[in-house]
């Protein structure tokens, strides 16, 4: 009785939520000539929500998670050109064909250390990036997949250069996937992902089933980070192999480190918080805008390098929150 108490309140909307939510839709016609930006955030904060998923609940620590990212984005580009140009169909067709991939690249991770975990998600991207840039003849190689036209959102919306359509498009993907990661965590599904997290012995030792927790949680994830590469692809018209770069798993990485992991909402405040200082410090410096940003990433690591070693309870109680 008290643990379904205690999932009934957890599951409560906080009265900040609806307000946020409304804000973030409302800023597209707030500020039109920043609705590009808003677009990228959205998705980009979809991509740390799906990696929270595997390192705050699930404690899996990746530096690969751009495999998904890049598979989705090719998926969303391949279905345009050679099978039609429905935004939504591709959508799920990404979500799906990454969904796959979580399910066979998570048998990789279900053993050894978290330092094994993380070198196998690494060498996993590095394999596709390489596969994507060696069969030049379907992924464009260096040059990638240009052009794609994709029809109007919901039949009525045409993505336009302003951006506004794609910001909305984006937001709303977000918003869905959002709530659907939000219930999976706040269920009984959740709570054992969070025993698993703490202490993988001591889950085993009271039956809960650790390798299919994990292996779903990762599968979810990764269709979540499909989504939002095929968002990446839709909203820009294009899918390059700039899309499985190394640099992306380290990005969302940061984003989360920003925004505090084992608390969905640490993903998007994550994402806001680092686009809006990379765009701020880069128009300020250029050529330097990496250095001032790594440095505030030290210094923030170094205020709570007491809690490094759980991830999941640097910024605050994680699901709790």
């Amino acid at each position: 009785m008290d643990t379904q108490q205690s999932l009934l309140r957890a599951n409560r909307i906080r009265p900040w939520e609806p307000v946020l939510w409304l804000l973030a839709f409302a800023a597209p016609a707030l500020m039109p000539s920043q609705a590009l930006m808003i677009n990228e955030i959205a998705y980009v904060a979809l991509f740390a929500v799906s990696l929270d998923l595997v390192l705050g609940y699930g404690g899996i620590v990746s530096l690969g998670h751009t495999a998904f990212f890049g598979v989705g984005a090719y998926a969303a580009a391949l279905f345009c050109k050679h099978v039609m140009p429905d935004p939504h169909l591709g959508l799920l067709v990404a979500m799906a064909v990454t969904a796959l991939l979580g399910l066979v690249a998570s048998f990789t991770v279900l053993r050894g250390t978290d330092l094994t975990r993380l070198m196998v998600t690494l060498g996993v991207a590095l394999l596709l990036y390489e596969l994507a840039n060696k069969l030049d003849w379907i992924t464009g190689g260096m040059d990638g997949i240009q052009g794609l036209m994709f029809a109007p959102v919901l039949g009525k919306f045409e993505f336009d250069l302003s951006g506004q359509t794609a910001a909305y498009y984006s937001l709303a993907v977000l918003f869905v996937l959002f709530l659907a990661a939000r219930r999976i965590v706040r269920s009984p599904f959740g709570a054992t992902l969070e025993a698993i997290r703490d202490n993988r012995l001591r889950a085993m030792a009271i039956g809960i089933p650790v390798h299919a927790r994990l292996v779903s949680v990762y599968t979810i994830a990764a269709a979540m980070a499909g989504a939002a590469g095929a968002l990446f692809t839709q909203t820009s018209g294009f899918a390059s192999i700039e899309v499985l770069e190394f640099h992306r798993s380290a990005d969302v990485m940061l984003m989360l480190v920003i925004g505090g992991v084992g608390w969905l909402y640490g993903g998007i405040v994550g994402a806001v918080v680092f686009k809006l200082l990379q765009d701020v410090i880069s128009q300020i410096t250029p050529q330097y805008w990496t250095f001032w940003i790594g440095l505030f990433l030290v210094v923030l690591v170094l205020v709570g390098r007491e809690r490094l070693f759980k991830p999941w309870t640097w910024f605050g109680k994680g699901g709790k929150a």
